[in-house]
């Protein structure tokens, strides 16, 4: 897949790991202009971890970029972890990342759970925030959990029933549970391969066309593992999420700017969800992409994410 109109491959300027409650310890690292505009890149999953691609949303020159891999997920450690791994243990350590590299507001880019985790932040840390771009939300509802399990085998009856198909007949009345069951069980015969299953399926279903290297990069035991354990964890307890859910705090930042970046046949996030936020942010502009599924890096998709960072560099 040609990716010409994302910015070169760059590394790090700098990089950190940092000791979080629970015995987490949190990868971050900053990539771009060491003075330049802050903004906050946010992962999937939960659990996927972020990977080089994602430094090339942003213009190196403009942009100081803080990436961080969440709990269990990508480089930090320990890789999998459930133990305090919550949406309000995330939140805070977005808040001590900030004041650790001493930045007074940031712009926040997230996709799928990375939308969940921007409102989730900025909710919660509203003056913190510049603005948000987001792409594939996903509001962690019952009903978007209950599509992802379920929903999606009349799309991808294919790719449902392998997904359905790991688990024995016995337990199929129960997906969520039978999977985190596997998930967590100390046997590595038994979660890599329930953890490949589960993220193949995802990866599977992410894309408007078939692409053979995003389900290949879902596969790997590594991202499968970090992005199957803590995705089925967070299902299992709603996401963590407050009572009235995200789209009641939306009067908390309803004020701040944002550009909404979806793929009109997004089956992992349906667009349903993207239409249900930005009716609920009069700040809010949302960018529907005809052609184009879940991930980010569908051409469509990608160039869109870049125009709207882009039109962030004004606002302050």
């Amino acid at each position: 897949m040609p990716r010409g109109d994302l910015f070169p491959e760059i590394g790090p300027f700098e990089t950190g790991y940092m000791p979080l409650s629970g015995g987490h310890v949190m990868y971050w690292e900053q990539v771009g202009a060491t003075h330049g505009q802050p903004v906050l890149f946010l992962h999937g999953g939960p659990g996927a971890g972020a990977g080089a691609v994602h430094r090339r949303f942003f213009d190196p020159h403009f942009w100081r970029v803080v990436i961080f891999d969440q709990r269990g997920a990508g480089r930090s450690r320990p890789l999998g972890s459930l133990a305090h791994n919550t949406t309000p243990d995330l939140v805070a350590d977005i808040e001590t990342l900030r004041r650790h590299l001493g930045i007074e507001r940031w712009l926040l880019f997230g996709g799928s759970w990375g939308s969940t985790l921007a409102l989730a932040y900025a909710q919660a840390y509203p003056n913190r925030v510049r603005g948000l771009v987001l792409r594939g939300v996903f509001l962690g509802r019952p009903a978007e959990v209950e599509w992802f399990l379920h929903g999606l085998g009349a799309v991808f009856p294919d790719a449902h029933a392998a997904f359905v198909g790991h688990l024995p007949p016995e337990e199929r009345h129960d997906l969520l549970g039978a999977y985190l069951r596997r998930l967590t069980h100390p046997d590595p015969a038994i979660h890599i391969a329930a953890a490949r299953a589960w993220s193949v399926y995802e990866g599977s279903c992410s894309t408007l066309l078939p692409s053979p290297d995003t389900v290949a990069s879902f596969a790997q035991d590594r991202t499968a593992l970090g992005l199957a354990r803590i995705e089925a964890h967070y299902f299992a307890h709603d996401l963590f999420l407050p009572e009235g859910g995200l789209l009641g705090g939306m009067h908390r930042i309803g004020h701040l700017p944002a550009e909404i970046v979806q793929g009109r046949y997004d089956m992992i996030c349906p667009a349903r969800t993207a239409f249900e936020l930005a009716a609920a942010w009069p700040a809010a502009r949302l960018t529907v992409i005809p052609d184009a599924g879940h991930s980010a890096l569908e051409p469509g998709v990608r160039r869109a994410l870049v125009s709207a960072v882009e039109r962030f560099r004004t606002v302050r």
